[in-house]
């Protein structure tokens, strides 16, 4: 399952959905937060600016990249149910913004499948950030951190 929405999601329900094979036998799962990327450290708590965060993507080819992104990760392991949730629209620190779930019948997998789905997400989907505070916006680039995160699946 693959959704982009504006709305939040529910941890439950997707976890339960994630259960329903017989021959489930563990799950993963990664709930992303939007964090407070601002430093607020120096100012006083009457004079902290809120800080925005804001998703856009492309309808349809977002979810072509999400797809591709499940399809290889059922191809690396043997999965019973991957799901990826990604809010889009202007979200607040603490706000859910993404889900990713993923059903096997050992951990390892589950765990490492996850993990790949998230690295690839963060570098390959087709999402689009932008950051204000205190009045002044600014588009997120991607992190050299991220794309060295995938180098490690290229075996």
């Amino acid at each position: 399952m693959i959704k982009v929405q504006k709305a939040d999601f529910d941890v439950a329900s997707l976890y339960q959905a994630l259960c329903d094979n017989n021959q489930t036998g563990a799950v993963a799962m990664f709930v992303g937060r939007v964090r407070d990327f601002g430093d607020k450290s120096n100012q006083a708590d009457s004079n902290k600016e809120e800080t925005l965060f804001e998703l856009e993507h492309y309808p349809g080819m977002t979810e072509h990249n999400l797809q591709q992104i499940v399809d290889e990760a059922h191809s690396r392991w043997d999965l019973h149910e991957v799901q990826v949730v990604h809010r889009v629209g202007e979200l607040k620190v603490q706000d859910q913004i993404v889900f990713v779930g993923v059903s096997s019948s050992h951990r390892a997998e589950a765990f490492q499948a996850c993990d790949f789905v998230m690295d690839y997400l963060k570098s390959r989907a087709a999402f689009w950030k932008k950051e204000t505070q205190s009045g002044k916006s600014q588009w997120v680039c991607a992190k050299e951190s991220d794309e060295k995160s995938l180098e490690r699946w290229s075996n």
